[in-house]
């Protein structure tokens, strides 16, 4: 078949949404589908499939996107009209300008339409500086269902999680399913010693861009009130606005955070060095960097926020850690790097739990919704 995904953001994988892009486009066209992609990343001009269209000019605010790592793409109606047709099918990733007029476009011309919920409200919000409140977030999921999910057929949703959320904030069910955004298989236990500089250190990991709803802060203010603070070496792989601002905070520590960027090869190398993986972010749709850290053999310590899905990871108690409650954390963290024994027979119990997540499993359930979205809309008209 034919399919169009576009993208109102794509870039590079830096990022959980763009990874999953890449990862749907990568595979499909592996089945041998051919995959068009619509996109503003000028660095793709020229490339096969590609169809690249103009950037959002938000004046002031180009700089903080900038910042983000974002460009956002501005609709473009004749780039849109020359991906589409033809297309078989089309999918769009995010809710935004250039997947809103794609959406009703792809309707308009008889196009059948799968979407993926890769975007929560406080994700959005986030950036406006009102990622809690309340009416605003349910405001901008309503907008979403007006202006792209209901010309929709089918809606991907990682997690049951986030498809409730949704639901219940638009007073209405969806036609859907939940699908996981899956684990790459190269995440695995794999022998790895430590590096000399870390060779006495309880290495705590935690992966995310450097935003506010990562909540990186809980984690440094935790590291600062364990007991054993002075043999903690927090690693944050990850890039964003707020590295300066965490470098600020992380002064009280004895051992200075790593921030960094790693590349997947290198990821999963600090995955099977490290000690214990914290995931303290408060907005989560579902969190693949802790699935990546389960399935290499870590143990994890999850915020118990009531908005983030990676909460349902957790095996027991001592996998949470309270609401955004530093000290709370810090006695797990204690307890963990005290009970050694215990730790070994957590990661043990985690053996196998990835395995619902495999990404050729995930995949092959893309492929299969999309084309049988197609089938049964040709069906239907």
């Amino acid at each position: 078949m034919t399919l169009t995904v576009i993208c109102d953001v794509l870039g590079k994988e830096n990022n959980g949404t763009s990874i999953a892009a890449m990862n749907l486009i990568r595979s499909m066209r592996a089945k041998g589908h051919t995959v068009r992609v619509v996109c503003p990343d000028e660095f793709r001009r020229g490339e096969k499939d590609y169809f690249v269209v103009p950037t959002l000019n938000l004046g002031p605010l180009n700089g903080y996107l900038a910042k983000n790592g974002v460009l956002l793409a501005r609709r473009d109606k004749a780039v849109l009209k020359e991906a589409l047709d033809g297309a078989d099918a089309a999918h769009i990733i995010t809710p935004f300008l250039l997947c809103s007029q794609a959406a009703k476009l792809a309707h308009e011309m008889g196009i059948p339409l799968t979407a993926g919920f890769h975007c929560q409200a406080e994700n959005f919000t986030n950036h406006l500086f009102l990622m809690n409140a309340k009416g605003v977030n349910k405001l901008v999921y309503k907008v979403f269902d007006r202006f792209v999910y209901r010309y929709v057929d089918c809606i991907h949703y990682p997690t049951e999680f986030i498809c409730r959320t949704f639901e219940s904030e638009i007073k209405h069910k969806t036609p859907h399913r939940v699908i996981s955004n899956g684990v790459n298989r190269r995440f695995k236990p794999m022998p790895c010693e430590k590096p000399e500089e870390f060779r006495d250190k309880f290495v705590i990991l935690f992966t995310g861009r450097y935003s506010k709803e990562k909540s990186h802060g809980l984690l440094i203010d935790a590291a600062a009130l364990s007991k054993h603070s002075d043999d903690i070496q927090l690693i944050f792989a990850g890039c964003g606005p707020q590295e300066e601002k965490l470098k600020k905070r992380s002064r009280k520590l004895k051992n200075p955070p790593v921030f960094r960027f790693f590349s997947r090869e290198d990821m999963v190398k600090v995955l099977n060095f490290s000690d214990l993986y914290v995931h303290p972010a408060e907005i989560e749709l579902e969190a693949i960097a802790c699935l990546e850290a389960i399935s290499c053999g870590l143990v994890p310590v999850i915020n118990d926020s009531p908005r983030s899905a990676t909460r349902y990871f957790a095996q027991s108690d001592m996998n949470l850690f309270k609401f955004n409650d530093p000290a709370d954390l810090a006695k797990k963290i204690d307890w963990w790097i005290e009970h050694p024994a215990e730790k070994e027979s957590c990661s043990r119990s985690y053996t196998g739990y990835s395995a619902r997540f495999d990404f050729d499993h995930c995949m092959d359930e893309m492929e299969r919704m999309i084309l049988e979205n197609a089938e049964a809309y040709r069906e239907a008209r």
